[in-house]
């Protein structure tokens, strides 16, 4: 669950669920996304954008692993592992004091530092290359990339990294005019000059 992409309100649903009648919109019983994954694993992608009542409300989870609905009075129990990320200075956060140190000890059980794209320029041919084959893949297309493409985006600095990656493969994907994704199609783009 992308942390970053919803409110407050929005986000405490859809991780805990919500009982019918519990605001406007709660026109039945839903289940959030921990109760769903009981057993299994839920990916809390930028966990750094969360409210300090929010960090509050999973803390809480973490520790128990006990939650309620919004608009329950029962709580409920599940056994979720948690992974999560975050592209903001975790511990700076909790040192300026808008990250719980409690709930960062919580989650940084095995801390994994992956290094921007600018700084693995060896990774980014495969990355393109894998981006493509699941264009590939879903649209049952045989798509390929010229190297000369790929030691044009070793050039570059990615400063949006993966996403900006994955998002230029998308868009030279519509670019093109033949099966190959060819330097013709970064001429004029001084990312790539």
């Amino acid at each position: 669950e992308n942390c970053a992409v919803f409110s407050e309100a929005i986000l405490e649903g859809e991780l805990f669920g919500h009982k019918k009648g519990a605001f406007t919109d709660a026109v039945n019983d839903r289940s959030g996304i921990f109760e769903i994954a009981d057993g299994g694993t839920v990916f809390l992608d930028e966990v750094g954008e969360m409210s300090i009542e929010m960090q509050k409300k999973l803390l809480r989870f973490l520790e128990s692993g006990e939650f309620r609905r919004i608009g329950e009075d029962t709580s409920r129990k599940v056994d979720v592992r948690i992974i999560s990320a975050t592209n903001r200075d975790s511990k700076k956060m909790v040192m300026d004091g808008t990250f719980r140190q409690d709930l960062y000890y919580r989650l940084n059980v095995i801390s994994i530092l992956l290094p921007p794209l600018r700084d693995r320029k060896d990774d980014i041919p495969m990355l393109a290359k894998y981006f493509l084959n699941r264009y590939n893949t879903i649209k049952n297309e045989n798509l390929s990339i010229d190297d000369e493409v790929l030691t044009a985006f070793q050039r570059y600095n990615w400063p949006g990294n993966i996403r900006e990656l994955e998002n230029e493969i998308s868009r030279l994907i519509v670019l093109r005019e033949s099966n190959t994704i060819d330097t013709k199609l970064l001429e004029g783009d001084p990312r790539f000059a």
